[in-house]
């Protein structure tokens, strides 16, 4: 297939690496304002940048051009067998013990119900996700939710992300008693979207560019770490396919005929054998831009680890791209805006392999599949109005086409 988006992107390839290597040197503190992993006030494993506004003001979340504001619901009741759980199990591996602490708690915006519990006295935070009491979860469902994201934390620290420059949350306690709750440490950082709105809104493209240049090396760093010796099953990412055309039939977003256009693009890509070859990697599975914070340099801190698995590594890289292209379109009103951080980014990513160019060639083969996925993914979800879903169906089918 002569796909435009491989077209524009095979072309990055003849650029000097000059061009798409990216300027990683750090900027002052009050310029990002970020602080990555900060347990309490007296205990800063990774010291960057230190924003006196972000550390003292306790409803805030994230970059100041882009807060997200937790809401504050009061002080988790003594009676709460929570409170005894956090106290007793949670809160002494930090470095926190007290007899009667109090624990203030926020809700954070997020698909699962994930809370934040803060030690009113040391500041010290945890986040807490609950599996349970989530539409179509039974209770068993839950609970093998909850275990599989935990051991998800577990084997990526494991292996190495545990410090500078990539960063898998610690998981600190998982109990199926409380309602499923999976409690993690609380990672402070400036999100992935908050970059990609500064580059579109101000301007602001080479920092954009170099978190870029940062998440590809973290992705790069996952799968050559995580390799399998099978082969990508490309029939399980048609099944996924397949799922999100049913749930985009179902809400009513496309109808049987648009369905069996999109069902035939997807054998057009069964029939590629380069959809085939590659061998099987651990992919993060849900690259969106509220699962990635960055700090100073190439810092990237990773969160929600629930849907990882194995898989081709572009199903990564492709979700990077589609929600490159998702923000263009949503704020600028054109996709091919991204094209110059799509082809950086994905050019940075075959930097970490002996032959780049004939990476870069493997993986830009593959990415338009993946690519039209995330934006069909994004076009079923019910808070995007229904014009925008159809602008997103129309873009995937010219991605995939």
């Amino acid at each position: 297939m002569d796909h435009p988006l491989r077209s524009c992107l095979s072309s990055i390839a003849s650029l000097p690496e000059t061009w798409a290597e990216a300027r990683l040197s750090a900027w002052r503190a009050h310029e990002i304002c970020t602080i990555v992993m900060v347990y309490s006030k007296n205990h800063l494993p990774f010291l960057t940048a230190a924003n006196p506004r972000a550390r003292h003001n306790k409803n805030y979340y994230t970059h100041r051009h882009t807060a997200w504001f937790m809401r504050y619901l009061g002080h988790l009741s003594a009676d709460d067998p929570l409170y005894g759980y956090l106290r007793d199990d949670i809160f002494p591996q930090i470095g926190v013990r007290a007899r009667s602490p109090g624990f203030r708690v926020y809700q954070l915006p997020a698909s699962n119900h994930v809370y934040l519990y803060e030690d009113e006295r040391s500041q010290t935070r945890v986040i807490g996700k609950f599996f349970g009491g989530l539409p179509g979860l039974d209770p068993r469902t839950a609970t093998r939710h909850m275990d599989r994201e935990f051991s998800n934390l577990t084997y990526l620290r494991s292996i190495g992300f545990t410090g500078y420059p990539h960063y898998v949350a610690r998981p600190l306690g998982r109990n199926a008693s409380l309602n499923n709750v999976l409690v993690e440490e609380f990672c402070y950082g400036t999100s992935f979207a908050t970059f990609i709105v500064n580059a579109i809104r101000n301007g602001a493209r080479d920092v954009l560019f170099e978190k870029l240049a940062a998440l590809a090396y973290f992705l790069a760093t996952l799968h050559n770490r995580t390799v399998h010796e099978h082969t990508v099953d490309f029939t399980k990412d048609c099944a996924y396919f397949d799922h999100i055309l049913n749930n985009l039939h179902d809400a009513g977003r496309a109808g049987p005929d648009e369905v069996r256009q999109f069902r035939q693009l997807k054998e057009n890509w069964v029939r590629q054998s380069c959809m085939w070859e590659d061998r099987q990697v651990v992919v993060h599975s849900d690259v969106t831009p509220p699962n990635i914070l960055f700090g100073d340099g190439l810092w990237v801190i990773v969160i929600d680890l629930e849907r990882m698995k194995l898989a081709d590594r572009v199903f990564d890289l492709g979700r990077v791209v589609g929600e490159l292209q998702h923000f263009f379109i949503q704020y600028a009103n054109d996709k091919w805006l991204a094209e110059p951080f799509i082809g950086h980014f994905l050019w940075e990513y075959a930097c970490h392999f002996p032959n780049r160019d004939a990476a870069f060639a493997s993986i830009t083969c593959r990415v338009p599949f993946y690519a039209g996925l995330t934006l069909l993914r994004i076009a079923r979800n019910g808070w995007i109005g229904g014009h925008y879903s159809r602008r997103l169906l129309d873009e995937a089918n010219k991605t995939l086409g």
